[in-house]
């Protein structure tokens, strides 16, 4: 039977003062008769119908036990609290539980969250971001208006890029409603982007089938794009990443015979890359009210966000540029800017007007 609340229990004394039989205020506020006959009795010798005050459950870890497993989950982050469970010296009680050890956590605020997946960064490659961090910081907003930034991305039609929830009941795990279909194999066609932008310029949107390694990335997108809006525009530097296919000396010499100027870009660097800051075109793609369906579909809706750029968008991708100063500060290392895997933020080109190419899979 539920607990009966403290307005109804004053209203069962009322109506017993009044001359009302017990059993029948027990059928009325639906409880034992022994609860009335309880109440009654307390109420006469505390004069009050709330509960007398607990000690409630025993502590069973020490101060000092505290302090250890806070300590502990301090010095090693990736402890498990089964093992803390285990080791916690100064007793042998075995009511010490890993849920005891979350509760001591929580209450320093300490709580078990899914860790930040970043590349693995050598001594190396924090040195080389930290130096180029340390030559660029006090760049201005002019001068990164005169890069142009790429990068490429691909787009598949059946594979989400976040985790999705489902809310459901008990016994509905495999309902029709609470059921999601999804091709293992990425069924359904990919679409790969390339592209580039800067403040003030962005280039067409064209359309290229097959692989791109170094020949294609010369012969392809180069020398029919790159090179002409660089030749329009000769005050602007080229970036793209350290992927194979840019740096390979067919392509570096390339570029160096059409004297395009390349910014020096350090290896394992997507902190400073502001390409990998925006939203996700993917998501912005899958939540029109018609989302595509087909390869080509979703390459017209590409074009379409495209055309959907706007000057801020765009203005704000030198402004972010401010992030060197943090890459700076952390010698290097990991910061708080990066928060999408490689697929993930490859797919923001169009958002922010990026000079896009799409390599079709049919």
């Amino acid at each position: 039977m539920p607990r009966v609340p403290t307005h109804l229990f004053e209203h069962a004394l009322g109506v017993l003062q009044g001359g009302m039989r017990t059993a029948d205020v027990a059928r009325a506020i639906n409880c034992y008769v022994r609860s009335v006959r309880r109440l009654r009795r307390s109420y006469r010798e505390t004069n009050r119908t709330a509960d007398c005050p607990r000690s409630g459950r025993p502590r069973v870890t020490t101060p000092a036990q505290d302090r250890y497993i806070r300590t502990s989950h301090l010095r090693d982050r990736y402890r498990m609290a089964t093992t803390t469970a285990r080791v916690t010296p100064g007793t042998h009680n075995p009511s010490i539980s890993a849920q005891i050890i979350h509760n001591r956590m929580r209450e320093v605020g300490l709580r078990a969250c899914r860790p930040v997946v970043r590349q693995v960064l050598t001594r190396h490659h924090r040195q080389q971001s930290h130096l180029w961090a340390q030559t660029h910081r006090c760049w201005t907003r002019q001068d990164w208006q005169k890069v142009i930034f790429t990068d490429k991305s691909r787009f598949c039609l059946t594979r989400g890029d976040g985790r999705i929830c489902v809310y459901r009941q008990r016994n509905e795990r495999y309902t029709e409603a609470c059921t999601l279909e999804r091709d293992r194999f990425g069924g359904g066609g990919s679409v790969m982007v390339w592209g580039g932008v800067s403040q003030h310029h962005r280039t067409e949107l064209v359309v290229i089938t097959g692989h791109l390694n170094a020949v294609r990335y010369r012969e392809d997108i180069i020398l029919p794009h790159v090179v002409p809006f660089l030749q329009a525009h000769p005050d602007m530097t080229l970036q793209h990443d350290n992927v194979t296919s840019h740096t390979a000396h067919s392509v570096s010499d390339f570029l160096q015979d059409r004297n395009v100027s390349v910014l020096p870009w350090p290896a394992k660097s997507p902190d400073l890359n502001h390409i990998e800051h925006v939203c996700l075109l993917y998501r912005r793609v899958s939540a029109r009210a018609f989302p595509p369906k087909n390869v080509w579909k979703l390459v017209g809706a590409l074009v379409e966000e495209w055309g959907n750029i706007s000057q801020q968008e765009r203005a704000n991708l030198v402004q972010s540029m401010r992030r060197c100063t943090a890459v700076h500060n952390a010698a290097g290392g990991h910061t708080y800017l990066v928060t999408f895997d490689h697929d993930q933020f490859m797919s923001q080109l169009l958002n922010l007007g990026m000079f896009i190419q799409i390599f079709t899979h049919f």
